[in-house]
C-alpha cells in the first residue's frame, strides 16, 4: 500500500492577528508544521497549536524562518550559514520547550518560505540548517523541496529526510516552486490541486507550467494553513487519497 504523509503549516497567527483555520484543518491533516515566532506565532500560538495537534493525534514540527514578520518570511534575506545554523537552533528551541512540557515529543523540522527555498538551491546554506537540526535532535526528520539540496544535505547529516511536495504550488521544469511574484503560481481550484497531489503519489510525476513532466518524490505533502482554500484543499485531498487506497500516516510514525 502506498503511505504518505499529509502536513500543514500552521500556528501563525500571533496578537491579535488570525490566520488560518487550524483546529478545523487538524482533522484532516497528519503532521503540523507550527511556526516559531519569527515569521509568524507567539508563545500562546505556539503552545496553543501544540496542545491542539496533539489532542488530534498529529506529529508536530517547528517551522523555522526568516524574522520578518512584515514580509510573512517570504522575502529572501542575505544570510551567512553560520547565522542559518543560529536561527533554526533557536526556533527549535522554543518550540522544543512548549512540546516537552506537554509531554510529547518533537517529530520534524521544516524551514519556512525564503529560507526553504533558498536551501532548496544553495548546499551551504542546506547543510547549515540539516546540522542544526541533527544537533538539537538527530531524531528529527527533516523536510525539503523534493529533489532539493535540503534533502541532500540531511542525508548526508545521517538525519531520516522526508522529500515533499505542494498540493497549492505550481513548479517550475527544474523542479522549483514557481515564484509567487508570478501570476500562476498558486493553485486555487480544487480539483487541480487533488489531481496533481494523486499523480505526484502514485506516478511520481508532476506537471511544470511548461507542460512537461518531471520527477518527483512525495514523502509529505503540503498544504499552507494560510491558503484561501486550505480547509477545502484538506479535506478533499484527505478523502480522494483514502478513496485512492493510499494510507495517511504521519512521517514519524513506523509501520
Amino acid at each position: 500500500m502506498l503511505r504518505v504523509d499529509l502536513n500543514c503549516d500552521m500556528g501563525e497567527s500571533f496578537g491579535a492577528y488570525k490566520m488560518g483555520n487550524d483546529s478545523a484543518i487538524l482533522d484532516y491533516v497528519t503532521s503540523a508544521n507550527i511556526a516559531c515566532g519569527f515569521h509568524a506565532g507567539d508563545p500562546s500560538t505556539m503552545k496553543k497549536t501544540v496542545n491542539l495537534a496533539l489532542e488530534k493525534g498529529v506529529g508536530i514540527g517547528a517551522h523555522p524562518g526568516f524574522d520578518d514578520v512584515v514580509g510573512f518570511g517570504r522575502r529572501n534575506i542575505a544570510i551567512s550559514p553560520e547565522e542559518a545554523y543560529d536561527l533554526v537552533v533557536y526556533q527549535i528551541g522554543a518550540l522544543y520547550g512548549f512540546v516537552k512540557a506537554s509531554g510529547a515529543k518533537m517529530q520534524h523540522v521544516k524551514p519556512h518560505g525564503a529560507l526553504y527555498n533558498m536551501a532548496a538551491r544553495d548546499p551551504l546554506l542546506s547543510e547549515a540548517i540539516a546540522k542544526a537540526v541533527w544537533d538539537v535532535d538527530p531524531e528529527l526528520v527533516l523536510f525539503g523541496l523534493s529533489g532539493g539540496e535540503l534533502v541532500k544535505a540531511g542525508e548526508k547529516r545521517g538525519l531520516k529526510t522526508a522529500s515533499e511536495v505542494f498540493s497549492d504550488r505550481t513548479y517550475q521544469v527544474t523542479g522549483e516552486l514557481t515564484s509567487r511574484k508570478e501570476a500562476n503560481a498558486l493553485i486555487e481550484d480544487d480539483s487541480q490541486a487533488v489531481s496533481q497531489v494523486v499523480r505526484m503519489i502514485k506516478e511520481k510525476q508532476v506537471q511544470a507550467v511548461t507542460g512537461k513532466d518531471i520527477s518527483i518524490q512525495a514523502d509529505t505533502v503540503c498544504i499552507h494553513g494560510d491558503g484561501a482554500h486550505a480547509l477545502s484543499f484538506a479535506e478533499k485531498i484527505n478523502e480522494t487519497l483514502r478513496a485512492e487506497g493510499v494510507e495517511l500516516l504521519s512521517i514519524g510514525v513506523e509501520r
